[in-house]
């Protein structure tokens, strides 16, 4: 059991409602309200949410809240929504691969799903995917999902998810709600700094909105911290680690001193870490040993908005290890996720919430 219970509790609601990449309005609407309960102050802008507390300043950290999905693009025919919303484009602005649908194609077979009204959120109705393939005509992927043949085009389709906590693991569409409920929640505890929201990670787009708010403040920074989780194979390379830290991504290199800082405080405290970008580097020598082609070392948030903005704005990542990345079983260790918390609670100079302190 997590000393984190109310976190818990709250990521319990928030993974339940939906957020497809491109239609995350409504999600917009109930972290307000979360946030508001919690004392922050909430400003709404294209594409992001900023919550401040009374000293903005003196922590910034920034969270994604959008998840994988579909969307209705005709009669009875729904497609990968973060292709449409990225324009047939992967995370990295390249066109969508043969290699990637064919990776994903089989991804989502006989998931349920459920239609919302992407402004408030409203329910449209539930289905069943009942199988996809790739159209060799229009060289996208195609869903065939049995029960919203009456949805029409341009309605948001989320796979239906609940958490699941068991055998020290919790389970479901992680990525990116976990990291987002555990922003909320520093304002539970007492947090009074900023907190990013950002929509359309999955699709690539999440950093130029972020960027547009410190241009226009014209509020440089080198202490933004994006949180996300990180990927990883199996439950055995889970245990090696409780946080994933970088230096850099494949677009840019991260703040020096933010990420010397980051890990100093895991060995003052004892939690395990890993640099992503050297274990990358380790499995490419690996790769390159057995003749086989080596992985990128990602594309995060950050590194996107530090090399587009010139430097303007910079800091580190941190992140949660999981293993069946961007699937409905996405899983942690109970143990990565509190560590994750408590991590963050020091980087805001916070105490846990007294009933939960152990």
């Amino acid at each position: 059991m997590s000393q984190y219970q109310d976190f818990f509790d709250l990521l319990r609601v928030l993974i339940r409602q939906p957020s497809v990449v491109g239609a995350e309005h409504s999600f917009f609407r109930v972290l307000q309200r979360e946030l508001e309960e919690r004392g922050a102050n909430v400003t709404w802008y294209e594409g992001l949410l900023v919550a401040q507390g009374n000293q903005p300043n003196s922590a910034m950290f920034s969270a994604h809240i959008d998840r994988h999905g579909l969307v209705c693009t005709g009669p009875n025919e729904f497609q990968y929504a973060a292709f449409v919303t990225g324009h047939r484009s992967d995370l990295l602005g390249n066109s969508v691969s043969e290699k990637l649908m064919t990776k994903i194609v089989d991804r989502f077979r006989r998931i349920p799903v459920m239609a919302y009204e992407p402004w408030s959120g409203s329910y449209r109705g539930s289905g069943m995917i009942n199988k996809a393939y790739i159209c060799e005509f229009r060289n996208n992927l195609i869903f065939e999902v049995d029960g919203l043949e009456h949805l029409v085009a341009g309605t948001p389709v989320a796979f239906t998810d609940s958490l699941k906590v068991k055998d020290g693991m919790v389970t479901g569409q992680l990525d990116n709600v976990m990291t987002a409920a555990a922003l909320v929640y520093l304002y539970e505890c007492g947090f009074q700094g900023t907190a990013f929201f950002t929509a359309e990670e999955e699709s690539g787009s999440s950093w130029r909105y972020l960027l547009e708010w410190f241009r226009r403040f014209n509020g440089a920074t080198d202490n933004l911290i994006v949180v996300d989780t990180s990927p990883f194979p199996d439950r055995a390379s889970l245990a090696h680690q409780q946080v994933v830290l970088r230096r850099r991504d494949a677009n840019a290199s991260f703040n020096v001193v933010l990420t010397d800082k980051l890990e100093q405080l895991c060995q003052e405290t004892g939690i395990s870490y890993v640099f992503k970008d050297a274990y990358i580097e380790q499995q490419n020598k690996l790769a390159a040993a057995q003749g086989r082609d080596p992985a990128s070392l990602g594309s995060t948030e950050l590194g996107r908005i530090t090399a587009a903005s010139n430097g303007f704005v910079q800091g580190t990542t941190l992140q949660v290890p999981t293993m069946g990345y961007h699937t409905m079983e996405e899983s942690a260790l109970l143990s990565a996720s509190d560590a994750f918390i408590s991590l963050l609670l020091q980087i805001a100079g916070l105490e846990p919430k007294a009933d939960q302190a152990s």
